[in-house]
């Protein structure tokens, strides 16, 4: 009888999840896009993952130790923060840029609005938005795979321009890109192993990828084609089911994870048909992620016994 009448604070209903193991399923599931990466590009981009990593990892752990705060890197939210930005790079990039992205990532938008859990956007894609402004002609700078010779245009850019794609090679990824966004196969690898440890859910990348396919028809070329070179292109999967799905960033509810994806959908459309950019999945997700307390307020479902109709139901 005294166990039944155990009483304990909320959650009462617990398992063996832990951040540090969905943190480190995150960074198993990007090893597919590092890896081909890495062969497509060669050992420098290896380089821009490993001193991307090391910076956020060591930025962590100096801040925490300087501030007498409990060391959280071994839970490997750090770790994720910077497989995310590296994999963002281009991969002839300065070394010190990503570097200095890494320590911007952790101190400036994660640690400064009180560390993990905290931060109000998605600490890698603030870094990002951060160095694209201020470095823009590094961050644009690409490199042909087949080549191997500094191509300026991605798939997404000659599109904008009107030029022609080759969607079988952007599905495997032999293109110019970042070091983790060319290859579509290998991050629906790593998006089926999330799935099925149900460390995300299908919910807001299936929406947002819906609703940008369906911008793309109508607003871009009415082009099955096209949507699919639009949807391959480019961070749209990258984004969609490593950034979008960030526990801390997006909604809770299921009809605000709707919502959430439908918005990123429509912004990155706008952004990518409409604007001077060719991409447009980062500053989506960030505008998206300050809409994410918007959002929860008119998606929250009613609490039992609050705000019910009275005299009755009448």
């Amino acid at each position: 009888m005294s166990k039944l009448l155990n009483v304990s604070s909320s959650p009462h209903v617990r398992n063996g999840v832990t951040t540090k193991n969905l943190m480190y399923d995150v960074a198993i599931a990007m090893l597919p896009a590092t890896i081909w990466g890495v062969m497509q590009f060669g050992f420098y981009s290896l380089l821009v993952v490993i001193a991307t990593v090391l910076s956020c990892m060591l930025s962590e752990y100096a801040f925490e130790s300087l501030m007498g705060k409990p060391i959280t890197v071994d839970d490997g939210s750090a770790l994720v923060t910077g497989m995310i930005l590296a994999l963002n790079m281009p991969p002839t990039i300065p070394l010190w840029i990503p570097v200095l992205g890494g320590m911007f990532a952790i101190i400036v938008v994660k640690q400064l609005f009180g560390g993990l859990g905290q931060n109000w956007m998605n600490p890698a894609l603030a870094a990002r938005c951060f160095l694209l402004i201020s470095f823009a002609g590094a961050m644009t700078s690409f490199t042909d795979p087949v080549t191997d010779a500094v191509a300026g245009a991605t798939p997404l850019a000659t599109m904008k321009a009107g030029g022609t794609y080759d969607l079988a090679a952007m599905f495997v990824g032999k293109v110019p890109g970042t070091i983790g966004e060319i290859s579509v196969i290998a991050l629906l690898i790593g998006a089926a192993y999330l799935l099925y440890k149900q460390v995300i859910s299908i919910r807001i990348p299936g929406v947002y990828i819906l609703t940008f396919a369906v911008f793309a028809f109508i607003f871009g070329r009415h082009d099955l084609g096209y949507v699919l070179a639009e949807v391959c292109g480019g961070g749209l999967i990258f984004g969609a089911f490593f950034m979008a799905t960030d526990y801390v960033t997006s909604p809770i509810t299921p009809k605000g994870q709707i919502v959430f994806g439908v918005c990123l959908g429509l912004l990155t459309g706008l952004f990518r048909i409409f604007g001077g950019s060719a991409e447009g999945v980062s500053y989506a997700i960030i505008f998206c992620n300050i809409l994410v307390p918007l959002i929860e307020k008119f998606t929250l479902p009613t609490a039992f016994g609050k705000g019910g109709k009275k005299n009755g139901g009448k």
